[in-house]
C-alpha cells in the first residue's frame, strides 16, 4: 500500500547544506544548497501570514536564509510543495479546519506547475487565495 501524503510529510527525511551538484536555473554549481525536509517546508509555509502571499522562487530564498545556505534545492522544493499541499487536504477530508492545516493556498496560484499536479484540483487554492485577497 501507497503511504499517505501525511505520512510523506511526517518521514524525517535527509536533509541539509551541501555543494549544488551543477548549475541549474538560479542555482550554482558549487553554492552551499539547502537539501529541505517535507516538514521544513510545512512548517515554513505556516508561518506566512494570512493574506499575504509568496512565489516559489521567494520560498526557496527565504528558507535557504533561515537554513544558513545560499539557494534551496529546485526539485525538492517541488517535491514538498505537493506533499504538503496533498496532506493539507487529507487533514481537511480528516475534518480538520483550514486554520490547522498549512496555507499552502499562499504559496501555490495557478500559475506554479504543481498545482496542476494536486489530485483535488485547483479551484480549491484559486478559492482560498480569492478568500484571502491574494491574486488567482
Amino acid at each position: 500500500m501507497a503511504k499517505s501524503w501525511n505520512d510523506r510529510l511526517n518521514t524525517p527525511g535527509i536533509n541539509g547544506i551541501k555543494p549544488s551538484p551543477r548549475t541549474v536555473g538560479d542555482v550554482v554549481e558549487g553554492q552551499p544548497m539547502l537539501v529541505p525536509t517535507a516538514r521544513q517546508v510545512d512548517d515554513f509555509i505556516r508561518s506566512i501570514p494570512k493574506g499575504v502571499d509568496m512565489d516559489v522562487r521567494a520560498l526557496r530564498t527565504a528558507l535557504a536564509i533561515e537554513h544558513g545556505a545560499e539557494v534551496t534545492c529546485p526539485v525538492t522544493i517541488g517535491y514538498h510543495l505537493r506533499t504538503v499541499a496533498e496532506a493539507a487536504n487529507e487533514d481537511l477530508e480528516r475534518g480538520m479546519t483550514l486554520s490547522d492545516i498549512a496555507p499552502f493556498w499562499r504559496v501555490l496560484d495557478a500559475k506554479t506547475p504543481t498545482t496542476g499536479k494536486l489530485s483535488f484540483g485547483a479551484a480549491f487554492v484559486a478559492a482560498q487565495r480569492k478568500r484571502e485577497g491574494l491574486e488567482p
